[in-house]
């Protein structure tokens, strides 16, 4: 990981109006490896440059949380094969990286379903979390196993649970209770959600976070992202009025 705190492209923005949770959906990796002929896992290997790039881009302009929507609940589905593969990639990349990560004060989390992990897998990325348990500085979430209907299945259960059990009443349900028992609970709303890969859709990811999200969406591949096209998208986020329903 290499932080240049001086990158050029910084001088064009605003850092007294960065997005406070940014989140990408790093979709076009198999198409990508597809155009050259090779197998889909050659664009996801060749998708951890612009990881690096992306994760370096929110460091170096101090933005506080990063989502990554690594690998979801659906893609499941895909052959075993490939599954193993992404599984096996996933934890070489996180480990070959937990040093600069460290280095660079961010603190990462996993978000999703995680038990449908194997016992390895699961182990060996919350190892490597509890590395990066006491920095402060960027909270990288990777979202992995992970859909968003799921998730707010699972906060309703939890708060369902805690109002038979008379831990809280039906009358403190609220937005910010809510927002307590979801996966990303230590973040802020998404304020710029980035997807590449020329889809326009959510793809159930981060639905109740994304309420008020400014959506930038990129005919570009995941392995083409790069750094400028993340100062990019934070300087046309900048240029956005949010009203939040107001009409100023």
């Amino acid at each position: 990981m290499n932080v240049n705190v001086n990158n050029e492209h910084i001088k064009q923005i605003d850092l007294g109006n960065l997005p406070k949770h940014v989140a990408v959906i790093m979709d076009g990796n198999g198409r990508w490896a597809k155009s050259f002929g090779k197998k889909r896992i050659f664009g996801h290997t060749s998708g951890i440059s612009s990881v690096r790039e992306t994760i370096e881009s929110c460091v170096e302009l101090g933005i506080k949380n990063l989502t990554l929507y690594v690998f979801s609940i659906d893609n499941w589905k895909r052959p075993k094969s490939e599954v193993n593969a992404l599984m096996k990639l996933l934890v070489r990349s996180v480990n070959n990286e937990i040093e600069d990560i460290n280095k660079n004060n961010i603190r990462m989390r996993i978000i999703g379903s995680v038990s449908k992990l194997s016992k390895k897998i699961e182990g060996e990325l919350i190892k490597a979390c509890d590395l990066t348990i006491k920095n402060d500085g960027l909270n990288l979430n990777l979202a992995i196993s992970y859909g968003s209907k799921t998730e707010i299945v699972d906060a309703i259960i939890k708060i369902s649970s805690k109002v038979k059990k008379n831990i809280i009443s039906i009358e403190n349900i609220d937005e910010k209770l809510i927002n307590e028992h979801l996966y990303t609970k230590n973040s802020k709303n998404v304020d710029l959600l980035i997807r590449t890969g020329g889809e326009f859709r959510l793809s159930n990811f981060l639905l109740w976070q994304n309420s008020y999200a400014e959506l930038l969406f990129y005919d570009l591949l995941w392995p083409e992202f790069r750094k400028k096209d993340f100062y990019n998208s934070i300087i046309t986020y900048q240029k956005r009025n949010r009203r939040f329903g107001e009409t100023t």
